[in-house]
């Protein structure tokens, strides 16, 4: 049977043969290129001494596709395609767009790559990952940059192998449910962090081969860790070798400048209204979620995508046929990818990172949205950093910024998001945002990682928050590890102590994740405080409930009362306790409380009178019947 149009890799790129449609006696290697402009096309590779008059491919006009077989080629053999413009103009040498695996930049050739081997061992996870990704599910993801996580001592990144090895424990450990590896799709420029690709079916080779890249997501399956891959159809780079003006005039581009170029980011963006772009793309998302299992795609700058006159000027843009600014084939483009990836894939994940108000982005295409099954709160990330990193003698005028959030936060399928983008280009470390002397940055980062995990939403985190990293992340070099050994007041130990409590809490406490969704499952106890900066609010699924309280000023609150049900409840958090690098006021970790049923507070049927600590959080789980508790 012909693989439908959105499964193109397997016409084009390189294949070693024998293969389905071919007699099992042929060797050597087929090749198949769009290039439909294209007067003549040949591969040339270290197979035939780099000659463009030695292979020779073959067009299909209505295709519009060139395909041949090279008998000398065999897997792991470079190639290039030399093609011939349809004014018989030479082309530069391109790499395959659907090569499966690249030289190490700054080489140009494309390899010749054998078919996976990778014996999966992950059944079990897969069966039962829908599971894991329902609406009520706990999702804590940390997200990393493979190349500058750790690195070996002469400055070598980890390779996918060894990345296994220690990541797993490492991520398990701090509770983490998820992963989340910035694009590992090839790339040419390593300071894009792989968000400029040519490679959207190529692993990058910085780390390994595919089959090892395989086997780092067949480990976390099998540890029960999911994995998710930044993905990328927004744009791409002009590097020659590419995909810009790739058969003489533009193809997998927009022709119109105002269409087809960005202007933050000087590369081209891809021609959604094209079928066969289309087609090449959602390719490219389902040969990740097949080939090599990933759990879901968080797709990168959706806004760029959906608007004609993003990062333009008046003038600078073109309404669509509706005289609006909406880019229609893009909505097209993204409801029909995330219809076929959850079709062909039930369980995954698709993530849209989109940073506007744009209505129904994680709604169904049924139902008139885009089809995600979740999206980045930015808003959420951008007004509660901005409050954090304000002293406290002013935060009474901005209280707003920690409430806001909840006039929206049931819009749509909210994840809240701390990535790589909030400690880079001049923005500071996450406790670098922080004010204050050192115990006050510090407790003011428990503090705010408290907010977070408490806040409705599910969790992404940005390695090195844990280590409470002091610079901001580089992709030169690898996390500040050192760090932790310089540590004698175990504050830094202390936040990873923490991020490991309220992830084990988030996953055990169904109040904290089990109707994060719903509107009933948060309730503001004290919401306008603002004099004193006092928050505190209660979560709660079933029986199952959690009242938070935070004090976002470094003056204690003694005797503070918040209201409860009548049940005895227990401190199952302290984020100012000495083991977690505080101070130790108010109640400690497992300390029973008693409510108070004379006196009815907050609407609630008693009240509970806590030390509320400075720059600190405390979660008090009811205990239902004799139930509940920590974890």
């Amino acid at each position: 049977m012909t693989p439908p149009l959105y499964q193109l890799h397997h016409h084009l790129g390189a294949h070693p043969l024998p293969i389905a449609h071919t007699p099992t006696s042929t060797t050597g290697v087929r090749f198949g290129l769009w290039a439909p402009r294209a007067s003549r096309v040949a591969v040339v590779g270290s197979f035939n001494g780099w000659d463009p008059a030695a292979t020779p491919l073959t067009l299909d006009p209505e295709a519009g596709v060139w395909a041949g077989v090279a008998p000398a080629a065999r897997v792991g053999d470079l190639y290039q395609y030399a093609l011939t413009g349809p004014h018989g103009e030479a082309l530069p040498w391109r790499a395959d767009p659907v090569a499966f695996s690249a030289e190490l930049a700054p080489a140009r050739a494309s390899v010749v790559t054998a078919r996976p081997a990778h014996a999966w061992g992950d059944a079990a996870w897969m069966a039962g990952r829908g599971a894991r990704h329902a609406l009520g599910a706990p999702m804590s993801i940390y997200e990393l940059h493979a190349g500058s996580w750790r690195r070996h001592p002469d400055g070598r990144p980890l390779s996918y192998r060894e990345l296994a090895e220690v990541l797993i424990p490492y991520v398990l450990a701090l509770g983490f449910t998820h992963i989340e590896l910035m694009p590992i799709t090839e790339h040419p420029f390593e300071g894009s962090w792989g968000y400029q690709t040519l490679g959207l079916f190529a692993p990058t080779c910085r780390y390994g081969a595919p089959d090892d890249l395989r086997a780092l997501v067949d480990a976390c399956h099998q540890a029960g860790l999911g994995v998710l891959l930044d993905w990328v159809p927004a744009h791409f780079p002009l590097d020659d070798h590419g995909l810009a003006r790739f058969d003489g005039a533009p193809l997998y581009e927009h022709p119109d400048p105002q269409r087809g170029f960005h202007p933050d980011w000087g590369t081209a963006i891809y021609d959604y209204g094209r079928a066969e772009v289309r087609d090449f793309l959602i390719s490219s998302a389902l040969f990740w979620l097949d080939s090599f299992h990933f759990d879901g795609l968080r797709v990168d700058a959706v806004a760029s995508m959906l608007y004609l006159d993003y990062s333009r000027a008046p003038g600078a843009w073109a309404p669509n046929a509706h005289g609006g600014r909406e880019h229609l084939e893009a909505v097209a483009f993204l409801k029909r990818l995330n219809e076929l990836a959850y079709l062909h894939h039930p369980g995954c994940v698709m993530i849209a990172e989109e940073s506007t108000a744009w209505p129904g982005v994680s709604a169904p295409t049924y139902a008139g949205g885009l089809g995600f099954g979740r999206k980045w709160n930015m808003g959420w990330m951008n007004d509660t950093l901005r409050y954090f990193s304000l002293d406290p003698v002013h935060r009474k005028h901005h209280h707003h910024l920690l409430t806001f959030g909840l006039a929206y936060a049931y819009s749509e399928r909210f994840i809240l998001p701390v990535s790589h983008d909030e400690v880079v280009h001049g923005k500071g470390s996450l406790l670098g945002k922080m004010p204050g002397d050192e115990w006050q940055r510090f407790a003011h980062l428990r503090l705010y990682l408290c907010f977070m995990w408490t806040h409705p939403g599910q969790k992404l985190l940005f390695m090195g928050a844990e280590l409470a990293q002091e610079r901001e992340w580089s992709h030169a070099r690898a996390l500040d590890w050192g760090l932790l050994e310089g540590d004698p007041e175990g504050r830094r130990a202390g936040v990873a102590a923490l991020l490991a409590a309220l992830n084990r809490l988030y996953r055990h406490a169904p109040a904290l994740h089990a109707r994060d969704h719903e509107p009933d499952g948060f309730a503001w106890l004290l919401a306008d405080d603002a004099d004193r900066s006092v928050l505190s609010y209660v979560r709660r699924a079933g029986d199952d409930e959690v009242v938070v309280l935070l004090n976002c000023t470094p003056v204690p609150r003694l005797g503070e009362l918040v209201g409860a049900a009548a049940d005895p409840y227990e401190c199952v958090l302290n984020s100012d306790d000495r083991a977690l690098g505080g101070g130790g006021v108010g109640p400690r970790a497992g300390q029973r409380l008693l409510p108070d049923p004379a006196l009815p507070w907050q609407g609630r049927p008693a009240a509970l009178c806590v030390d509320l600590p400075p720059l600190g959080a405390l979660l008090l789980r009811r205990r239902a019947g004799g139930a509940g508790g920590a974890p």
